[in-house]
């Protein structure tokens, strides 16, 4: 009896696991659905969160960045300056390509100030400067623009400013003291520094003609002329030239050269001038062909016949335009 009663007591008891076992199970399964259930809206959460952080961060991007002081969006007036930059840009390109006055330089009238401007150096017509006069012994005339000895000692020396590589040589200067007397000298030489901007240091005899010698210097103006007594230009090769390298250089031109050119078959070259004037061809290109002169009004005169003979003054029997 007391074991029947003891495996009734088992039978229950396993039961009892058997329920709690099942009831665990269903509990867990039920666990199981929810977290399921619930892991899809934790992923959108989590992709929306990731988004706005995102956003957030593209939104506050300009302000941590090095140029976070200028705004992203430009303001009114800068979107409108810059159409209107870009079509002045390219208003002007065909300006610059098809300006009449640009392809007319050589064609300009000699007294045209535009010209005039274009051509000549520190020194131009119709202007009136400033200075001081100065006084040296020329001796016979020789000087930095390599004229030789000159037969009229009104001549003088410009400073080295204003000389501006020899552009200065040859220009006839009309000087005029402050006590009303004046000259006429032509720039033969150089006069290096101490000489300043303005300063003409006239030979003797030419400074004679303002006040005595021994005064050594005093206050004038002075400006370019165009003597009516000028002869003809002349042309002269340096020593050493020859068809394959050669130096020309112009003589008595009325006013001051700006260019010399040579023919080169097909057009024309300007040489480079030196500071002891004369224009060079380094190569031969020209030597003993055609020269074109170009004064600093605009004229032009072209040499023909003139041959590479060196040191030789060689007539044109031409002659630039008074001004």
């Amino acid at each position: 009896m007391q074991e029947s009663r003891q495996a009734a007591r088992q039978r229950r008891h396993r039961r009892r696991l058997m329920v709690g076992s099942t009831a665990g199970l269903v509990v867990t399964g039920l666990l199981v659905c929810l977290a399921i259930a619930l892991q899809p809206d934790r992923k959108d959460d989590a992709g929306r969160a990731a988004a706005t952080a995102v956003a957030d961060s593209q939104e506050s991007g300009p302000s941590s960045s090095p140029t976070g002081s200028k705004s992203p969006t430009p303001s009114p007036s800068k979107v409108s300056a810059a159409p209107k930059a870009k079509a002045k840009s390219k208003a002007k390109v065909p300006k610059a390509s098809a300006s009449p006055s640009a392809t007319k330089p050589s064609s300009a009238s000699p007294g045209k100030a535009s010209t005039t401007s274009s051509l000549a150096g520190r020194i131009r017509g119709k202007v009136t400067y400033p200075g001081v006069a100065t006084v040296y012994a020329a001796g016979d005339g020789d000087g930095a623009c390599s004229y030789g000895p000159s037969s009229d000692m009104m001549i003088a020396a410009m400073n080295t400013t204003d000389y501006e590589t020899s552009k200065a040589c040859g220009a006839y200067v009309f000087v005029r003291a402050a006590n009303g007397n004046s000259v006429t000298v032509r720039i033969t030489n150089e006069c290096p520094l101490p000489c300043a901007p303005g300063q003409l240091d006239l030979s003797e005899q030419a400074f004679a003609k303002l006040a005595p010698v021994s005064t050594g210097r005093l206050a004038v103006t002075w400006s370019l002329v165009s003597p009516s007594s000028a002869g003809t230009i002349s042309i002269r090769y340096k020593i050493g030239s020859s068809p394959y390298w050669c130096g020309i250089q112009a003589i008595g031109h009325r006013n001051p050269l700006a260019r010399l050119e040579v023919s080169t078959g097909g057009g024309w070259r300007q040489l480079a001038r030196t500071d002891y004037n004369y224009f060079l061809s380094p190569d031969g290109t020209g030597c003993g062909k055609a020269i074109r002169l170009t004064d600093i009004y605009g004229e032009q005169l072209t040499v023909n016949g003139i041959a590479v003979r060196p040191d030789v003054v060689q007539s044109t029997g031409l002659q630039f335009a008074r001004h």
